[in-house]
C-alpha cells in the first residue's frame, strides 16, 4: 500500500493479450538489499496521437451523445473509478498503472477543429470528463482541456464538464463568457465532506471543501453548476447524503445527482482490497449491501439499473436523496444548452457562406 495512491496493488489484467506472470517470492524478500530502498512511484505521461478525438455513444441511460477525453488514466486515484478497466486495453494494470502511467493527447484541439469543420458535422453538446478527469493534476502543465475549451468558446459550441477539481477555476474567464449564451454547464463531484475518508478514497483529488468553494465561485460568476454525489458508497459515504446536498445547495449548486457505486471488471477486486486495508471492520457489510444493490453480483452492467441499482437499498438511497433535494429547494430547474449559435472554426468552408 503506497501513500498518496488509491489502489493497494498493481496486478495486470489478463482479459486481453497480456500473458500471466508470477513474481518470485524469494526475490522480493531480498529486493531492497540488492536494489536499495524502494522509491515512490512517479507519474509517467505518454503522448498519444489519435486520429480523431470525439467519442460517440448511443447508451440510453447517458445524457450525452458525444464526448472528449483529453487524457487516459487519472492521477486522482479514486479507488471506485469505473474507467480503471480501460487501462487493460493497453496491457497495463487498472490498479496503480491507471493512476501513474497516463496518456495525454496534445493534438486534441487540432483534431477537434478538423471535426467541427466538416460540412456534415451535427451540433450536439460535447461532454468533458466522462471517463477521466479533464482537470486532473497534469492539466496544470499540459493545458489540453483549456485548449479544447478555447476552441469551443470560439465556435460557440455547447459543452458539459464534469470534474472533482477546483483547477477548473483557472478557466472561469472562458466559462463565464460561454455561460452568458447558455453554452456551458459544470458538474462538480463531491463524494464526501470528510477529509479522512477522502484521503484514501480519492487520494490526489482536491480537498472536498475546495470543491464546494469551486461551486460557489462558479455560481457567483454566473456559470450553471451542479453537484454530483457519485458514487454513493453504502456504509462508507451514504450517511452524508443529506449533509452534502445541503452544503452544495447553499454554495449555489442548481441541482444534484447521484449514482450508487459501480464495480465493473477489475474495479471489484481493487475495491475489495481497499476495503480490507482501510475499513476491515465493515468490509463484509459494505460488499453485502453492494451485491444487494446489484442483483446479487458485484456489478450490474444493464442499462438503466446500472445507474440506480435495485432492491430495498436502492429504494432507500433514492428516497433519502429525493427528500434531501426537496428540502434544499432543488429539482425544479432543467437547463438546455443552445446549439443554434454554433459557427464553424475559422478557415472552415461554412464560414464563407
Amino acid at each position: 500500500m503506497e501513500k498518496g495512491r488509491g489502489a493497494t496493488f498493481n496486478t495486470q489484467s489478463a482479459r486481453f493479450s497480456l500473458p500471466q506472470r508470477e513474481t518470485d517470492g524469494d526475490w522480493l524478500d531480498a529486493v531492497e538489499d540488492i536494489d536499495g530502498p524502494v522509491t515512490r512511484t512517479r507519474t509517467q505521461v505518454t503522448v498519444e496521437h489519435p486520429r480523431t478525438v470525439i467519442t460517440r455513444n448511443n447508451s440510453p441511460d447517458i445524457g450525452f451523445d458525444q464526448s472528449i477525453n483529453a487524457y487516459r488514466g487519472c492521477e486522482h486515484g479514486c479507488i471506485y473509478c469505473f474507467a480503471r478497466p480501460t487501462h487493460a486495453y493497453h496491457d497495463l494494470s487498472p490498479g496503480l498503472d491507471f493512476e501513474t502511467r497516463l496518456f495525454a493527447k496534445p493534438d486534441a484541439a487540432d483534431l477537434l477543429r478538423a471535426e467541427l469543420s466538416k460540412k456534415n458535422y451535427t451540433v450536439m453538446p460535447i461532454a468533458l470528463g466522462t471517463n477521466t478527469d479533464p482537470y486532473q493534476p497534469i492539466e496544470k502543465d499540459w493545458r489540453i482541456t483549456r485548449s479544447i475549451l478555447k476552441l469551443l468558446a470560439e465556435c460557440r459550441h455547447p459543452i458539459f464538464i464534469t470534474t472533482k477539481s477546483d483547477r477548473i477555476l483557472r478557466d472561469i474567464d472562458l466559462l463565464a463568457a460561454m455561460a452568458r449564451d447558455r453554452l456551458v454547464s459544470v458538474a462538480i463531484s463531491v463524494t464526501t465532506l470528510d477529509p479522512v475518508i477522502a484521503r484514501t478514497l480519492e487520494p490526489r483529488a482536491p480537498h472536498p471543501l475546495r470543491r464546494v468553494e469551486a461551486i460557489r465561485q462558479l455560481a457567483d460568476a454566473g456559470v450553471p453548476v451542479y453537484a454530483s454525489l457519485s458514487p454513493i458508497i453504502p456504509a462508507i459515504t451514504d450517511h452524508e447524503i443529506e449533509t452534502i446536498v445541503a452544503r452544495v445547495s447553499a454554495a449555489g449548486a442548481r441541482e444534484v445527482t447521484y449514482i450508487p457505486v459501480r464495480l465493473p471488471h477489475e474495479v471489484a477486486p481493487l475495491f475489495r482490497a481497499w476495503l480490507d486495508a482501510h475499513y476491515p471492520d465493515r468490509a463484509a457489510r459494505v460488499m453485502t449491501i453492494i451485491r444487494e444493490l446489484r442483483g446479487g453480483r458485484d456489478n450490474d452492467p444493464k442499462f438503466g439499473s446500472r445507474m440506480r441499482g435495485q432492491g430495498v437499498w436502492a429504494d432507500l438511497i433514492r428516497t433519502r436523496f429525493v427528500k434531501a433535494r426537496k428540502r434544499a429547494g432543488l429539482g425544479a430547474e432543467r437547463l438546455t444548452l443552445r446549439t443554434d449559435l454554433f459557427r464553424p472554426p475559422e478557415g472552415a468552408q461554412m464560414r464563407l457562406l
